[in-house]
């Protein structure tokens, strides 16, 4: 059956899945208004009428599972109550939730993967100007499929290491970021940088549709020629105020041999090696990626460490020629190390989960990885750091290791260019096309550490570049005290966005801070 388009999922009597399909329910299924239809609040909300209209399961405050379900993956916003987590296994269930927040007059929050820097997913938690929320969580929307024609289909709650895994092992790729437990579904919304990103572009670059219920219970099916202004906006445009995605598909690539490299520097070389990395990585060959940090922390007993790593899609004994300009101009490196790899174990590798069970690659019950409280910020540079600016990065990341609580802070600068620059500015709702690079600021600590000290750092360091790269940053990095957010986030193409949100929120249903 043909999924619909632009009808209410509730008016219709459908129920789409994570995969987009639609199912015709029988003529007693009980359905819910649509959110528009009940504008004057009805008293308190009685979530019991709302358990009893979704599939999925609806966990309040007291409930067993409660405690586990609310939880993001940084443990800062752990102390959030949300109203009520409903776990989502289909468009029908984000339909009647939608409603049912409408006819009540409660905000909602949305998650996908929950690893938003502002921690606006996690549905109430002080300092992030959410108020106690419904969290609409669609992880559990998490099937992949792959189609004959090498398309493939995500719900929209599938974390990375599962994609890689998945679509690797059948010899397919797409281009996505490296954290295991990153969603697809937020990484795409915000455009999606990765190691791949030179050679593919963008993860959203090769998305070809993504179902979207909207505030009004409408499940759409856009496409670029259906719904080709949201479409639109849900390529680069972040997520939270335009609707709740339930699935993406995407064009894929022939899974390419990987091969990975890593360089290490010692601190008395970090000037040289910024300035020859930032002229040589976004102009590299587009099948090289790479990513530049300066760290430190408690446990730097040297100073600054300075690594380089990255990925080459060429022949292996290509390598090093395309890695001589760097090192011609940083000086010898201490390390200087390559493997090949599939893709598949290249991106696992990356997750942290080479030798652990695709199961247990995650940080929830059974799963092997650890959660870690983080603050950050980021910038999007146009241009290469003078030789000034590059003693203030370097002085920034050694006053890391003064902040109280700081574990490790510092820089990552991940390199643009290749692919990235072959859409113009206004192709997607993603601008920073010309680029050199995204930067994120970083500072990790320990549970239950203040963050203010963090978060001071990190919005100190990029305030101390903005006289150079000015004020850009990247929406997938957010931080919720940038001046002007839409500017720095989405450049012209906020102009557009706003128009897009009008069309389909007209009302302004969803109140997700840093909304255009």
């Amino acid at each position: 059956m043909t999924q619909p388009t632009r009808r209410s999922v509730l008016a219709a009597g459908l129920t789409v899945g994570a995969l987009g399909t639609a199912t015709l329910l029988t003529a007693c299924t009980p359905s819910a208004p649509a959110p528009s239809a009940s504008p004057t609040p009805v008293g308190p909300p009685n979530w019991s009428e709302l358990a009893s209209t979704v599939t999925g399961a609806l966990a309040l405050p007291g409930t067993a599972d409660y405690a586990t379900v609310k939880l993001v993956e940084n443990p800062r916003w752990d102390a959030a109550m949300p109203l009520a987590v409903l776990s989502a296994v289909s468009a029908k269930d984000v339909a009647a939730a939608l409603a049912f927040a409408a006819r009540y007059r409660i905000p909602v929050a949305l998650r996908a993967g929950g690893h938003g820097y502002p921690g606006y997913s996690a549905g109430g938690a002080a300092g992030t100007d959410v108020k106690p929320s419904l969290v609409i969580d669609v992880r559990p929307l998490d099937a992949i499929t792959l189609a004959a024609d090498n398309t493939v289909t995500l719900g929209a709650g599938a974390s990375l290491a599962v994609v890689y895994d998945t679509i690797g092992a059948k010899g397919r790729s797409i281009a996505a970021g490296s954290c295991a437990t990153v969603g697809i579904t937020g990484l795409t919304l915000g455009g999606g940088v990765g190691v791949l990103t030179r050679a593919y572009g963008l993860t959203c670059d090769s998305l070809t549709a993504v179902e979207i219920v909207t505030a009004d219970g409408t499940v759409h099916t856009a496409t670029a020629k259906t719904d080709a202004d949201l479409f639109w906006a849900c390529r680069g445009g972040g997520g939270g105020h335009l609707g709740v995605v339930t699935s993406l598909t995407f064009a894929t690539q022939p899974a390419p041999t990987v091969t990975m490299f890593s360089l290490t520097w010692p601190a008395a070389s970090a000037a040289a090696v910024v300035r020859a990395w930032q002229s040589w990585a976004p102009t590299a060959d587009p099948k090289l990626w790479s990513t530049l940090k300066l760290l430190t922390g408690a446990n730097y007993n040297n100073g600054i460490g300075v690594f380089l790593s990255g990925t080459w899609l060429g022949a292996a004994a290509e390598l090093q020629a395309q890695l001589a300009p760097i090192i011609a101009g940083a000086g010898t490196p201490t390390h200087n190390g390559s493997s090949q790899h599939s893709y598949r174990d290249a991106m696992l590798s990356y997750a942290g989960c080479a030798a652990v069970p695709i199961a247990q690659c995650n940080t929830g019950s059974g799963g092997s990885l650890k959660r870690e409280s983080f603050a950050a910020t980021s910038h999007v540079a146009y241009q290469p750091l003078d030789a000034s600016g590059i003693q203030t990065l370097i002085a920034q990341v050694a006053s890391a290791k003064s902040v109280p609580g700081m574990k490790e802070g510092g820089i990552s600068m991940d390199a643009l260019g290749g692919q990235v620059g072959a859409l113009a500015a206004d192709a997607t709702a993603f601008p920073h096309r010309s680029a050199l690079m995204t930067v994120q600021y970083t500072a990790t600590f320990a549970d239950g550490v203040d963050p203010a000290p963090l978060d001071a750092f990190v919005r100190g360091f990029r305030a101390a570049l903005v006289p150079q790269w000015g004020d850009g940053a990247y929406v997938n990095y957010a931080d919720a005290s940038l001046t002007d957010p839409l500017e720095s986030y989405f450049k012209a193409n906020k102009t557009r966005l706003a128009a897009v949100r009008k069309k389909y929120d007209p009302t302004g249903f969803f109140s997700q801070p840093q909304s255009f």
